[in-house]
């Protein structure tokens, strides 16, 4: 027989309150969740709900904001906030990889226990081995005579950060001119609008006082909002560096590409008074004698 599993205190006495077990055993389709999450003193209930809600799914499942808006009844504000939870405390990172041929994914990793290393072994054991309550024993292999083929590096995947994950590195962002009160409005504006053309981009307070100046510099340069939006939504925040428009050429650099066109003065005739055109004044045309005249 299998050594008894005490997860309650066996005895309880009648009438004292407080929560009491009536606990069965699992055997298949169940999944193991630390006290360090379902007591989490630092997150929301939402949150750890959700970090539940996500270990318990297969490999690959999807797990966008809107597909678990679809699926629980709490808005996307609050999903969003809850996955951001995750994310600060370790149980869940966020990422958006280039693939070779040029789309991007947002990958997710859950991680049950955050700051441990998971096993080489259990990734490669199938849901069904995993779900058994007996784990099967690990016989180790003989090493082989020779040396094995090292195996081919997978292609590389360019990661791009989201707005919310944290690089050791981040691109620095420009900086503009002047950081006037009323562009800066502006430009926040911009940002915390981005998430109704794109619900992933849903910005917290942090991250738009961040990005801010970036968008500044912008619009200082002239861009239109359309452009600053399309750039943001396709890309964040790689854009905001590399697709920076050089700015405006000044004034004097449009008087020299300007072809100049000499004009010349009117004076008035010192005989009739006429206007004409001449650099020095005197007579007009009419008045002037010294000009041949038709035989």
């Amino acid at each position: 027989m299998g050594t008894q599993q005490i997860t309650a205190p066996p005895c309880v006495k009648p009438g004292a309150s407080g929560v009491i077990h009536s606990n069965v055993r699992h055997t298949a389709g169940f999944t193991v969740i630390g006290n360090h999450l379902a007591q989490h003193r630092g997150l929301s209930l939402v949150a750890v709900g959700l970090a539940v809600h996500i270990q318990s799914l297969p490999a690959g499942a999807k797990i966008g904001i809107k597909r678990l808006a679809e699926r629980f009844p709490e808005s996307e504000t609050r999903i969003a906030a809850a996955l951001r939870e995750l994310g600060a405390a370790g149980y869940l990172h966020r990422s958006r990889v280039r693939l070779a041929d040029g789309r991007i994914v947002t990958r997710t990793v859950s991680y049950n226990q955050p700051g441990a290393d998971a096993p080489a072994t259990t990734a490669a054991q199938p849901r069904s081995a995993r779900s058994t309550a007996v784990p099967a024993p690990v016989i180790a292999a003989r090493p082989p005579l020779t040396a094995p083929p090292e195996p081919a590096p997978p292609p590389a995947a360019v990661v791009v950060p989201s707005p919310t994950a944290r690089t050791a590195s981040p691109a620095p962002l420009p900086q503009p001119q002047a950081l006037t009160p009323e562009l800066q409005s502006v430009a926040a504006a911009l940002l915390s609008n981005l998430r109704r053309h794109a619900p992933q981009l849903l910005l917290s307070e942090e991250d738009i006082r961040t990005l801010v100046p970036g968008i500044v510099t912008w619009l200082e340069r002239d861009a239109h909002a359309d452009t600053i939006r399309h750039a943001l939504t396709t890309d964040l925040p790689v854009p905001l560096t590399t697709l920076l428009p050089p700015p405006l050429p000044g004034t004097h650099e449009l008087e020299a590409a300007r072809p100049r066109v000499i004009v010349i003065p009117l004076q008035n005739c010192d005989r009739c008074d006429r206007a004409f055109r001449s650099r020095h004044p005197g007579h007009c045309r009419d008045c002037r004698t010294d000009l041949p005249t038709a035989a």
